[in-house]
């Protein structure tokens, strides 16, 4: 029998039974219509993570911090001679040291006035970090960072120099004074000149600026506490690829004794438990397509019995036992495919639903101050479901798979009927 010809027998079988093809279809419909909704949330959901994690680290920056997990603590920061060793690490391009004074406030020259929202005073090279951090760190307009003729000169982050809705309550110009209180006396109380203000840069990451102000790492050096060395190193590489191997050199310049935060790594790591998590909810999802075959299953083993006197009527007429396979196998593979079309495109649908529910109840957490979760604010995770046409074709082949796999059982049997049984058969 021709191919053509099998098909349009198969699909005037099904047409005559309707309801029961509908309601054995249902189940495959149910089975890929979850496939598809999970799989496209789960691309979407790895790709949102991903363009956070993009946006919240530069992917080809290294943070640097004393001490780690195996060795503690170290008890200096680092040197200027570590600073200009890293600089000499194949790959890394540009070596940048941080001072920070996580005791220091940043408050207005008049008393009784309320400070600003700086929960941590660094020294940097200011220099160095706009070529460090390109796109994040620039300034308001009207601003300037600090030269060599301004030691006082102090720059504030963006929410610490606005109220919650955004308005600026400090300005280029203004005196400010950054003050140390240590077991309840001052010990630092000196007059500093706001030169500029930063833009808003709006991450989520390890070195979100936001919450910070700057001074010269000249004038931090001098400042109590700012005199044991530097708190945190940055170094930017020249190829995000490769940051694993530039963090492991530099890993052995220290004899394992820092830390160093690797973006990619992190990345890398949370792709990983991304993809156990749709495989895992893609696992659970299939169960429900494989009770769909049982059932067709025990559909076409009731179609096998209610046809047994059309099967001998054929066998009688020269039809051979593979014609009768290949027939009722052709009926099953009908179901996967219709099933499995309608799936596909009620997949994309749900998809569409779940996310808009999940993105209104997933939540992030952005730092203040960088290295704190010190006035972390909560923000939505919008969630765009991501369409992969390989899951398109896996999710239909998976279908026809399930149908004609569990479709076998019943169409042998009906290719093994005796024809003089089958025509007596009432």
């Amino acid at each position: 029998m021709k191919t053509s010809k099998m098909f349009g027998t198969a699909w005037d079988n099904l047409k005559k039974r309707k309801l029961r093809t509908a309601l054995t279809t249902l189940g495959v419909v149910i089975g890929i219509t979850t496939i598809i909704a999970l799989a496209s949330l789960g691309e979407g959901l790895r790709f949102t993570v991903n363009q956070r994690l993009q946006t919240g680290f530069e992917l080809n920056v290294l943070i640097i911090i004393p001490g780690s997990f195996t060795s503690g603590l170290r008890g200096a920061g680092f040197s200027q001679t570590d600073v200009s060793n890293l600089t000499q690490i194949q790959n890394v391009t540009l070596v940048t040291p941080m001072i920070t004074l996580p005791t220091a406030t940043v408050n207005r020259t008049t008393t009784g006035q309320k400070g600003f929202g700086a929960f941590t005073v660094g020294g940097i090279n200011f220099t160095q970090m706009q070529q460090m951090l390109p796109e994040r760190f620039h300034l308001l307009p009207g601003g300037q960072f600090p030269n060599a003729t301004e030691p006082n000169g102090l720059v504030l982050g963006y929410k610490a120099a606005t109220t919650v809705n955004g308005t600026l309550v400090a300005s280029v110009g203004e005196n400010v004074t950054v003050q140390i209180v240590a077991a309840g006396r001052l010990i630092y109380n000196e007059t500093y000149v706001i030169t500029g203000i930063l833009a808003e840069g709006g991450t989520s990451g390890l070195t979100n600026f936001d919450y910070w102000a700057f001074v010269p790492i000249q004038t931090a050096a001098k400042i109590p506490g700012g005199g044991g060395g530097y708190q945190i190193i940055l170094a930017k590489v020249t190829n995000p690829q490769i940051s694993e191997d530039v963090s492991n050199a530099i890993e052995d310049y220290f004899r394992n004794s820092v830390t160093v935060f690797v973006p990619t790594a992190l990345e890398h790591q949370v792709d990983n438990i991304l993809n156990l998590i749709t495989i895992f909810l893609l696992a659970i999802a299939s169960i429900s397509l494989i009770v769909a075959g049982v059932g067709i299953m025990n559909i076409m083993t009731v179609s096998v019995m209610e046809r047994t006197r059309e099967i001998g009527i054929l066998k009688a007429i020269g039809a051979k036992n593979r014609t009768i396979l290949s027939m009722f196998l052709t009926e099953t593979m009908l179901m996967g495919i219709l099933g499995g079309i309608i799936g596909i495109i009620t997949g994309y649908g749900l998809s569409y639903a779940l996310a808009f529910a999940v993105s209104g109840l997933v939540q992030t957490s952005q730092q203040s101050p960088g290295f704190s979760s010190v006035g972390s604010q909560n923000q939505n995770l919008t969630i765009e479901p991501i369409f992969s046409p390989e899951w398109t074709i896996i999710a239909l082949a998976f279908a026809i798979i399930v149908c004609v796999a569990f479709g076998l059982y019943p169409a042998r049997k009906a290719a093994r009927l005796d024809p003089v049984q089958a025509l007596r058969y009432e």
